[in-house]
């Protein structure tokens, strides 16, 4: 076919393939269907499908995710029920992203209609793109009681933003968040990006797909904890929790604290911000406790004072000022609280009484040992009777720098989605 052609569709069910060639060099893409009203519009944001919202309320249009199309090719899925489209729904524009490029990078795109029912190709179209990054490769149309399909091959160099403007879809938060991770390295910028697609895919495994959540990070800055700092394996924890509050947070900003003998609140990170955040992370300064007294100068302005901070373990005071920030600014979402630590855990009767009171309040607990040992009544608490709700998870791992992301959204990930089933059903989040 040609842009501007059109042919019918006699199936019923149909599978949208957008294929392209991997690597060379070009970004990744995305497949996704905007569901259109008569005015040409969206009727909400939900009429938007794609990896991160992959069902439509009508369970009429469902992304099916990416398989190896052979021959060094990637073809990304979106299947449609036309006998099932609501009958508000006029027109089903068929569109892709490009992830880290623009489309003129992308080598041997080409959209295909197969026949769900026989396997037989409807359509077929090759196109080949410029500086868009958006790209609206044809659409599905009602015309005399049947549907039709209509190649397109054009889009918006302007982004998101030119899709939102003609299609009404609200895109100003991931369009801000876009412009923020554009601002990062470009090898981070694709390790995020891949990452965000590993968290996607996690929750979409443990049924929790579209999920939003305020994310919160507590960093265990006790003495032990020294070498993992010197050897960058928490800075590397940091970044792939960033990925985490990318994907989860309706702001994309994930709230931060230190602790070891006291707790500190460490300045909000926003994922644009990350390389220069990273020099909060940092352990007690042992030779300012320990050796000579010397004049301390003034703290840069959002530096938080280690010495203060610390060397010991006393994760319950953390833990209440996390509980006091959460009731002090609630939130719509609920927050998911990743806690890092190696252990040396003893002030256990206390750290049991805080989460026990936690259990009533929009929180879930997620508790990562890093390698030591005595994480106490944190790796006990699911065993713990008394809870109208379990709301702690806790996994260790020997070295979580050999950990694979995804086995560790998995692993992260699993007893969240629980959670928030249990705890609407109890009454501590609102219904769904």
């Amino acid at each position: 076919m040609s842009a501007g052609a059109n042919v019918p569709v006699g199936a019923a069910v149909v599978r949208v393939e957008l294929g392209w060639v991997a690597g060379a060099g070009g970004p990744d893409v995305d497949a996704s269907a905007v569901l259109l009203g008569a005015d040409g519009r969206v009727r909400g944001d939900g009429d938007l499908v794609f990896y991160n919202q992959p069902r439509h309320a009508s369970g009429a249009v469902r992304h099916q995710g990416k398989v190896d199309g052979g021959g060094g090719t990637v073809v990304d899925r979106v299947v449609v029920d036309l006998v099932g489209v609501e009958a508000g729904v006029e027109r089903i524009v068929l569109a892709a992203s490009a992830d880290g490029g623009v489309f003129g990078q992308v080598r041997g795109l080409v959209l295909r209609l197969v026949d769900v029912g026989t396997e037989g190709e409807v359509a077929r179209f090759e196109m080949a793109g410029g500086p868009e990054t958006v790209f609206l490769g044809g659409e599905l149309y009602r015309r005399g009681g049947g549907w039709r399909f209509r190649a397109v091959g054009q889009g918006y160099a302007s982004g998101l933003a030119g899709l939102a403007t003609d299609f009404g879809v609200t895109v100003e938060e991931e369009g801000e968040r876009e412009v923020e991770e554009e601002r990062l390295p470009a090898e981070m910028r694709e390790r995020l990006s891949l990452r965000k697609r590993q968290v996607a895919v996690s929750l979409e495994k443990h049924g929790a797909a579209g999920i939003v959540a305020r994310v919160v990070l507590v960093l265990d800055a006790s003495g032990s904890m020294s070498g993992l700092y010197a050897r960058g394996v928490v800075a590397d924890v940091v970044e792939r929790m960033a990925a985490v509050a990318a994907q989860l947070d309706d702001d994309g900003a994930m709230q931060a604290w230190t602790f070891a003998s006291n707790p500190a609140r460490l300045p909000d990170l926003r994922v644009g911000e990350l390389p220069g955040w990273m020099r909060h992370v940092k352990v007690g300064q042992l030779g300012g406790l320990f050796g000579r007294r010397r004049r301390r100068s003034a703290l840069p302005e959002g530096e938080v004072d280690m010495k203060a901070v610390g060397v010991g373990n006393e994760e319950q005071k953390v833990i209440a000022e996390v509980r006091e920030f959460v009731r002090g600014d609630p939130a719509a979402a609920p927050t998911l609280v990743l806690f890092f630590s190696d252990g040396g855990v003893y002030r256990n009767a206390e750290i049991e009484r805080e989460l026990r009171a936690a259990v009533e309040e929009p929180v879930f607990w997620q508790f990562v040992g890093l390698g030591r040992a005595d994480y106490g009544v944190l790796q006990r608490f699911d065993e713990l009777p008394g809870r109208r709700v379990d709301n702690v998870g806790f996994f260790s791992v020997d070295d979580i720098s050999t950990l694979p992301d995804p086995e560790l959204y998995d692993r992260l990930l699993s007893q969240f989605p629980r959670w928030i089933t249990a705890a609407r059903r109890a009454g501590i989040l609102p219904p769904e």
